[in-house]
């Protein structure tokens, strides 16, 4: 069944559990969990003090590599995937208009129209109506 939408109502109908978060609660997040990566890289700082041995390559590991991390971690944005809507409802069903019940044997004559042509005057001045 061919079904199409009027002009007036959107396509998309936004569902409040598959709605996005907003741009400043996802900057939020990103720069939390950026704070967090580089409160980590200070306390890998502050480990190279009280670590001796091969122990201490694991803080240098992390103040070098925690960085680029974090940096990934912070720019990378919105989830572009599209959630997963309501699997039993792809979209809002649309109200239907139902065809009148018609006898079969009443054959309706088609309506003609009767009127009268009047042609338009075309004047050379555009600014003329």
């Amino acid at each position: 069944m061919n079904r199409t939408h009027s002009s007036t109502q959107p396509d998309d109908v936004q569902n409040i559990t598959t709605a996005r978060t907003s741009h400043s609660d996802e900057m939020r997040g990103r720069m939390a969990k950026y704070a967090i990566a580089m409160g980590i890289r200070l306390v890998c700082f502050a480990l190279l003090f009280f670590v001796d041995g091969w122990w201490k390559l694991l803080p240098i590991a992390g103040a070098v590599f925690i960085p680029w991390f974090a940096v990934i971690i912070a720019n990378g944005g919105s989830d572009t995937a599209v959630p997963e809507e309501n699997a039993l409802l792809d979209h809002a069903p649309q109200p239907e208009l139902e065809a009148p019940a018609q006898p079969a044997e009443e054959a309706e004559e088609p309506v003609v129209l009767e009127g009268e042509i009047i042609p338009e005057e075309i004047t050379s001045d555009p600014g003329k109506a």
